[in-house]
């Protein structure tokens, strides 16, 4: 790969993981939901997909309340690296081989269809996000890529997908093989979703920021049922809450992983020649544009891994620094934050009526880091489900699916991966103490003989939290570069003080005493 050495580098992190979408945009403050309320339809979540499900159906006349447990676009929309493109990594080949090639086609559709969406919405609208235009690659700088790039271009070619195949790439990269996937875009999500709250707004639709759902009465009318003790009564309920708040049901748990990945906003002295782009192999790189307070950067992400299963998770940031470094000539670092998304048992989306017999509850989610044009496409999928229209992607994506191939296979891996985590999480050995913590430093100690989680902040406090997550009883480890407890089985997160980040738990980590 080409060097670009410079002088003078400044490349120390941020202290604090922030995202560049949120520091730049007024989030507004929603109050907790605190009295039984009535609505036609309930959207858990308020993401892309939340938000923009809520927006379609108040367009089409519906009353609609709009929950989340913590504020509004705090979730992975407001994490990611937000590329609008249905180029989503080398899929197509692969879908072909086991969906067949007439729904590997509705896939793409369904995510152009998204795609255009937010194309006419910000040009009709004005709406000012960043939007551009851009060229979509998968690259290799692997000979053992090479035929997996050919293999994808071919089913390009055989879907009908408007791409190309080259060598190199317009970056500075020693590529040996790329595929292209023509005029996909790249934007801003909060300013886009923003404008999309206040047109709900303007419908008389309702926002709850801070409102845990810890159940559901199904029926007709169903009760959604909040930490709080308030009930929301609603014809419809969408989960839209990036884990399905109502996975027991479901099993959804057993059907989903998390796995985080890490994003760098950074000034380069090499000029960005445009496009987006991602590596085909381990571990990802993942390259955009943005403007940050008027100056051109770069997005640079990747390096991916199961929740509660990387290495220090500080090493993530470092290596995406060492690749700015040596390929574009990092000079600075911005930002910094990390992302979590989820992925299903055959790598498609679950989105659609979330448990057979229940026509009334509907789930979107397995976005597997593209969520962009997923969730929207997620969004004109369910609206349209609740208004009683048809749409050609509805069996496509029916979470009620089980593919024996390549589902089967997975259920059986990740499920055994769980298991050695429960084990080796309850088994394993603690050299940590709660005297040999430094300033904000996190470890697991063992206290009164028993595991617990340990963090000293900036000012010297000490935070301990019981380890066994509340979800399904996993031991959460610490994630030095987020300064949460994260859970290696099925990725619910924690802050430093015990209180839930990411689903799917609902109920904090327990208090631990430390003796005097």
């Amino acid at each position: 790969m080409t060097s670009i050495s410079t002088d003078n580098i400044q490349a120390d992190f941020p202290d604090l993981p922030q995202s560049f979408w949120l520091a730049s945009s007024t989030i507004p403050e929603f109050p907790s939901l605190s009295s039984d309320i009535k609505t036609d339809v309930a959207v858990v979540g308020a993401g892309i997909t939340g938000i923009t499900a809520a927006y379609l159906l108040a367009e089409k006349g519906y009353k609609v309340a709009v929950i989340d447990s913590g504020r509004v676009l705090n979730g992975t929309t407001g994490h990611t690296t937000a590329k609008l493109t249905a180029q989503h990594d080398l899929i197509y080949d692969s879908y072909i081989s086991h969906f067949g090639r007439e729904q590997s086609r509705l896939y793409y559709e369904a995510n152009n269809e998204a795609l255009q969406f937010v194309k006419q919405m910000v040009k009709e609208r004005e709406i000012d996000c960043q939007y551009s235009e851009e060229d979509a690659w998968v690259y290799t700088c692997s000979e053992e890529y090479i035929e997996k790039i050919d293999s994808e271009y071919r089913a390009y070619e055989a879907l009908g997908i408007p791409g190309a195949y080259n060598k190199q790439i317009p970056l500075p990269l020693k590529t040996l093989a790329a595929v292209v996937m023509k005029n996909q875009a790249q934007f801003n999500p909060v300013p886009f979703l923003l404008y999309l709250i206040q047109q709900i707004l303007r419908h008389g639709g309702q926002f709850y920021s801070h409102t845990t759902v810890n159940g559901i009465e199904k029926g007709q009318p169903a009760v959604v049922k909040t930490a709080g003790g308030s009930k929301i009564v609603c014809d419809y309920v969408i989960s839209a809450s990036h884990f399905p708040f109502n996975d027991i049901s479901g099993f959804y748990f057993a059907r989903l992983h998390a796995e985080r990945s890490y994003v760098l906003a950074a000034k380069t002295a090499a000029k960005y020649p445009g496009g987006m782009y991602l590596s085909a192999e381990d571990p990802k790189r993942s390259l955009r544009s943005v403007q940050i307070h008027g100056e051109p950067m770069v997005l640079i992400g990747g390096e991916g891994h199961k929740t509660g299963q990387g290495i220090c998770t500080f090493q993530h940031y470092e290596a995406l620094r060492e690749f700015g470094k040596t390929e574009l000539g990092l000079e600075k670092i911005a930002y910094r934050w990390s992302a979590q998304d989820l992925y299903s048992l055959d790598n498609l989306p679950y989105i659609g009526q979330e448990l057979a017999g229940v026509p009334n509850l509907f789930v979107a989610t397995g976005y597997r880091k593209w969520g962009m044009t997923t969730g929207i496409a997620a969004a004109i999928l369910l609206s349209k489900l609740i208004h009683g229209e048809e749409s050609p992607y509805e069996d496509l994506f029916a979470p009620v699916r089980f593919h024996a191939n390549p589902s089967i296979q997975t259920f059986v891996i990740q499920n055994a991966n769980v298991a050695k985590e429960l084990v080796a999480g309850k088994l394993g050995m603690i050299h940590r103490t709660v005297e040999e913590l430094q300033i904000d430093e996190g470890a697991v100690v063992r206290i009164n003989g028993k595991r617990a989680g340990a963090y000293r902040d900036m000012e010297g406090a000490l935070h301990l939290v019981d380890t066994t997550c509340t979800h399904l009883g996993c031991e959460v480890e610490w994630n030095e570069g987020e300064r949460s407890w994260d859970c290696p089985c099925h990725g619910s997160r924690f802050s430093y003080e015990g209180n839930v980040l990411e689903g799917p738990a609902k109920k904090a980590l327990g208090a631990v005493t430390h003796p005097v």
